[in-house]
């Protein structure tokens, strides 16, 4: 795939210089990471200290001040690595950002520097055992006591969880309150807060390095001054982030169906069948030009999404269609690739085996695809 038509040499530089640190730093210890189940934090520090822990954050704090432009590039180069360094995205993209939006002065000039750093990882906790795409019915609770809010309940499927020390934590703080959305506020608990223990690590069928766990609240006690933004006011912010959220699943999604399909090509021109290689097959070259077109058409739109994004529209809509359709296709186009592979695409050594298992979740989180389709229906007033 060619780059995006809004990378300009700066970008051009900037993707070069992440590129080679990651091939320094990541690809060689990678399927270290993934037998480990869990990627160093040491790795962390390093990323902090190349500038590549968001680097949007204005200079005041430590950032650099870039535009969306360069998350884009780093969500890009880390998926190509592997998607289990998506909780670099969700820290950068997902979580900071209602730092950034929400936060009074004192929290940023708290927090944001060591997120900046890598000395902070955070993670966000909106999911429960029994509330997932519900978010309006989660039961984990903030009851306020004088200075300090008292937490109890519990969060599953955590990105980040064993690794982070910062977690914005969306909690009822108003139980009462018809319709019940409207009693939602977000916390940051901090790792060593009284009444806060990290369950166990996950065990998932992919991102096996991706640290993901359950999180508990037994009388947690938090200050006040960790409200991020207005007590009630949660559900507010969270619709307001969600857009960004799943254009990030959307562009990882759509890396992920590239680099496939790049490697599917170079192996079916060097495996020989009959006499020739694969690549001469009519039924391989047509199911790898059905994949190019989808890439392809999946790149465009892509494009358009993150310049309207940028240009601060409301594209909740055509995001809901990108993450549902690129988090699809993707899955397709996996198992069309382990099958253009035979049997050694079933082989853990390839990396088309890896890409197998890490990509039917992007279809699951941050809103199911379902609920991506019931949003679009929504808004065409259905």
């Amino acid at each position: 795939m060619g780059k995006y038509r809004f990378e300009e040499d700066e970008h051009v530089m900037f993707r070069k210089s992440l590129r080679k640190f990651l091939e320094k730093e990541a690809v060689p210890q990678y399927e270290q990471w993934e037998q480990d189940r869990l990627i160093p934090k040491s790795f962390w520090k390093k990323l902090g200290d190349m500038g590549f822990l968001c680097p949007q954050v204005d200079e005041q704090y430590g950032g650099l001040g870039l535009d969306f432009r360069y998350a884009v590039i780093i969500g890009e180069e880390m998926e190509r690595v592997g998607a289990s360094l998506t909780g670099v995205g969700l820290h950068n993209d997902i979580t900071v950002p209602y730092i950034e939006s929400y936060g009074n002065e004192e929290q940023k000039q708290r927090w944001l520097p060591g997120c900046i750093s890598g000395d902070y990882i955070t993670a966000i906790a909106m999911t429960e055992p029994g509330a997932g795409s519900d978010l309006a019915n989660i039961s984990t609770t903030a009851v306020r006591d004088g200075d300090n809010y008292v937490v109890n309940g519990q969060k599953t499927f955590i990105t980040n969880g064993i690794n982070s020390t910062h977690v914005v934590v969306v909690v009822k703080t108003d139980t009462k309150v018809e319709p019940k959305h409207r009693g939602i506020s977000l916390l940051m608990i901090e790792e060593g807060m009284p009444g806060f223990t990290k369950g166990r690590k996950l065990d998932k069928v992919g991102l096996h390095a991706q640290d993901t766990s359950e999180l508990y609240f037994e009388d947690c006690v938090v200050p006040v001054s960790n409200l991020i933004g207005e007590e009630n006011k949660g559900f507010t912010y969270l619709m307001e982030k969600l857009q960004q959220e799943r254009l990030v699943v959307a562009m990882a999604a759509q890396t992920a169906s590239e680099d496939m399909l790049e490697m599917t090509v170079d192996y079916v021109k060097s495996r020989q069948a009959f006499g020739k290689p694969i690549s001469a097959f009519q039924n391989t070259q047509f199911k790898l030009v059905e994949m190019a077109t989808e890439v392809e058409l999946g790149h465009s739109f892509l494009e358009s999404l993150i310049e309207e994004h940028m240009a601060g529209k409301d594209i909740v809509s055509k995001v809901s269609m990108a993450k549902y359709w690129l988090t699809d296709t993707a899955k397709k186009i996996s198992g069309e690739c382990m099958q253009l592979h035979g049997g050694y695409g079933y082989m853990e050594e390839y990396k088309i085996a890896r890409r197998y298992r890490d990509i039917p979740v992007a279809a699951i989180y941050a809103g199911s695809n379902e609920i991506m389709k019931t949003i679009v229906a929504k808004r065409m007033g259905l």
